[in-house]
């Protein structure tokens, strides 16, 4: 790891991504918002199959700009050994390799932690998986549907009349990402700590995501009872939920512990229901939810949206719009703190949101660009030492683009 000249918490170290998809770039492009140098390995035919997802505008793959923007791309075949030197050199010269390989891929091609860490005791090496790299399901294929429904997530999301419901979105991936970025900063962290020595980060795509989905687990263990769909309800406490105003905008309410539940009360100018046994209580809320929320739906629905929030909000009750896409990127609140310009790319003028979290005396990343598959391979093996005739020979056998 080289010192650091920038106020980036990561400036300085350099990853190797040979990740492909979803889960294992959001590793990458956590550590690369932070300041971290990352070059991608990708096939050199065809790139990450990312690149083919859909949504695209202009024949760029919207999902494969937003977690891919600012790294370098190295096209190399790791299918050939001399691909797989290749990777051995920049991996000696980096501080953290990610992959995201099925388990026992890269041990047949002879990179496994061991051998890689023999030439270079200071790598960090972050494993994703979709079972992780031990256990009877450790060789299964996974990917977030996998993951979201294995985790208990599925099931627990939706209506009790409703089947078992995954998200249109990359949820379980998005998540162990983010959880292997924290893994690899500790690791990192540890490596300061100890002299240098590195360590392995084993990361299963279902893992972060059953953590997230509370008390389920526990609740059978303990009780036996099995948790159910409930909705936009929680479950947990009440009321809660999403509701529609008289101009049809929807919006969102958690009076999620007593003081809030009883501004709530107030807000809607009913008083009376603070000291009414069927709501003083979450207890006794919960236990009288539908009736509850029926009341709560019907002033709501009386309504416009904007008038229902500005009373919220006078009473310091937790709500927010129900926002689409539109609305996020008009909202000044995002514009300022969230959202981040996306140039130099077909896309023409956008936005993506930027860091997960804020770290005072860094500004950020710039999103400036979106690589093509082997873009930075010739000047990336050059600062390896790698002379015109070598590159040469092998752009010819097709292990590398350049």
């Amino acid at each position: 790891m080289s010192a650091p000249t920038s106020a980036a918490p990561l400036a300085g170290v350099r990853v190797v991504e040979l990740g492909s998809m979803y889960a294992a770039p959001t590793t990458g492009r956590m550590l690369r918002d932070f300041g971290a140098e990352v070059i991608k390995v990708e096939d050199p035919r065809q790139g990450d199959f990312a690149r083919q997802w859909q949504p695209a505008h202009e024949g760029m793959a919207i999902g494969f700009a937003r977690l891919n923007s600012g790294k370098r791309s190295i096209g190399i075949d790791l299918r050939e050994e001399a691909g797989r030197d290749i990777v051995r050199d920049l991996v000696r010269e980096a501080d953290v390799l990610i992959e995201n390989f099925r388990p026992g891929r890269l041990e047949e091609w002879g990179m496994s932690y061991a051998e890689l860490s023999a030439d270079h005791p200071g790598l960090v090496m972050t494993r994703v998986s979709g079972f992780g790299q031990t256990g009877p399901y450790r060789q299964r294929p996974g990917f977030g549907t996998v993951a979201e429904t294995a985790s208990g997530f599925a099931f627990l999301n939706g209506w009790p009349e409703t089947p078992p419901t995954a998200p249109p979105f990359g949820f379980a991936d998005s998540i162990a990402g983010i959880s292997a970025a924290f893994g690899t900063a500790m690791a990192l962290f540890r490596r300061e700590m100890s002299g240098g020595i590195g360590s392995e980060v084993d990361v299963a795509l279902y893992e972060p995501l059953m953590f997230i989905l509370g008390d389920a687990v526990l609740n059978y263990t303990a009780s036996g009872t099995i948790m159910e769909r409930h909705g936009n309800a929680s479950g947990a406490a009440s009321p809660r939920g999403i509701y529609q105003a008289a101009d049809d905008g929807w919006l969102s309410i958690a009076a999620s512990n007593q003081a809030i539940a009883m501004r709530l009360f107030e807000a809607m100018g009913r008083p009376e229901l603070q000291t009414d046994e069927r709501y003083a209580t979450n207890t006794a809320r919960m236990a009288n939810n539908t009736s509850l929320q029926t009341i709560v739906s019907e002033w709501v629905r009386s309504r416009d949206r904007d008038e229902v929030l500005k009373i919220l909000d006078d009473h310091e009750v937790v709500a927010a719009a129900v926002n689409d896409s539109r609305d996020i990127s008009e909202d000044p609140h995002f514009l300022e703190r969230t959202l981040q310009h996306l140039s130099d790319t077909v896309l023409g003028p956008a936005l993506v949101p930027g860091p997960v979290l804020h770290v005072a005396g860094y500004e950020g990343p710039q999103y400036d660009g979106v690589p093509a598959v082997g873009e930075h391979t010739a000047d990336i093996l050059r600062s390896l030492g790698y002379d015109d005739d070598r590159l040469h020979d092998l752009t010819e056998r097709h292990v590398i683009s350049a």
